[in-house]
């Protein structure tokens, strides 16, 4: 149902906005379906930029460009589907790029990208935790780090003749030393538009692409760990693209929830985040129905705070208070249970006030 590469099928692409500071997720941007009956076009250098499915990468800049226009600054973040010149030539004003290259391209002085960045000494080191994923086990990565300036040359396949002939962009290139036996070594080869002029400067382009770890924890909530909508038996694809759509929002949500969990110092959100004013008595009803006799079963988190909000979810998800953090599944169900109690409240009320109108 929905997939991200090759093949034929329908593919959800999503534009999320984050907080840059604690990575808070701040909502939807712009999401859209795409259809493909059958592979890659074999074809595709020879068509234009907007008949391409690769354009959804540029319309995401132009979308965030647009709805985070009061932001003071945006970045869009993204891997190695969106390294097109074109997204580097056409970004709009005030938007910077950070992606994972794909390609080793050629330099406006006629070198390779890739060999460019191989002949630089280590430029630091650092530590860095890696989560553990299908296929991978947690460990502690010791990385070394290398930045340069460079000038990528216009692809010579273009068919845009208003292109410039060469676009200014930052290298950082990322690469683990001594990986476990068996692991494969991290290698991120990172394009950026911002400026990157020190080794710290560079750190904190890398902390600032793992960012976007959150859209992989969307789909995995929209999938097999959440929602399961790969599994959906709708042919129909109006009614289906309804149901994909309102479900990636809802997903959303659980994100924002499994994010304010903590509600510690700096991370604290809204309430309005996630949910509407007229939830708040039906929050707090929940909260002291939830909430025990000792001080681990009580609500730690202020009133009209998304953290509070999110422990009246994980508690009604099945969440004791005791032990482990709630995830998304717990989350997930503890929403939908809401929802449900939301919608009979909301039945109760309409009908209380039908009775009273007959009278």
């Amino acid at each position: 149902m929905l997939r991200s590469e090759g093949g034929g099928g329908e593919y959800l692409h999503a534009v999320l906005a984050l907080d840059a500071q604690d990575g808070a997720i701040l909502g939807l941007i712009g999401g859209c379906l795409l259809e493909r009956t059958g592979g890659r076009r074999a074809a595709r250098r020879s068509v234009p930029i907007e008949e391409k499915e690769s354009f959804r990468w540029l319309e995401g800049a132009d979308h965030a460009a647009s709805v985070c226009a009061g932001a003071a600054s945006v970045t869009v973040i993204a891997d190695r589907e969106s390294d097109i010149f074109e997204a580097f030539a056409l970004r709009p004003e005030r938007v910077e790029l950070l992606v994972r290259a794909a390609h080793d391209r050629a330099l406006a002085d006629g070198d390779a990208l890739f060999a460019r960045a191989d002949a630089l000494p280590a430029m630091g080191r650092a530590e860095l935790d890696l989560p553990a994923r299908p296929g991978r086990r947690r460990r502690i990565a010791q990385l070394e780090i290398r930045f340069l300036p460079a000038r990528i040359a216009r692809p010579k396949s273009g068919l845009r003749a208003d292109l410039p002939e060469s676009v200014a962009v930052h290298m950082i290139d990322v690469r683990e030393v001594n990986p476990p036996a068996g692991e494969a070594p991290i290698h991120w080869r990172l394009l950026t538009t911002h400026a990157v002029v020190s080794e710290t400067n560079a750190w904190e382009i890398v902390d600032l692409y793992r960012q976007r770890w959150a859209i992989e924890q969307l789909f995995r909530v929209l999938k097999s760990a959440g929602f399961d909508i790969e599994n959906v038996q709708i042919e129909e694809k109006a009614p289906r693209d309804r149901l994909i759509t309102a479900t990636l929002i809802a997903a959303v949500c659980i994100q924002q929830l499994v994010h304010a969990r903590d509600g510690g110092p700096g991370t604290l959100r809204p309430l309005s985040d996630a949910f509407e004013p007229e939830d708040i008595p039906l929050i707090e009803a929940c909260c002291a129905d939830l909430e025990g006799k000792t001080e681990r079963q009580k609500n730690p988190h202020p009133k009209g705070s998304l953290a509070r909000a999110a422990w009246v979810c994980a508690r009604l998800g099945g969440w004791t208070g005791y032990y482990g953090k709630p995830g998304p599944v717990v989350m997930l169900q503890g929403w939908l249970e809401f929802q449900a109690m939301k919608r009979g409240t909301n039945l109760m009320m309409r009908q209380s006030q039908q009775d009273n109108t007959d009278v």
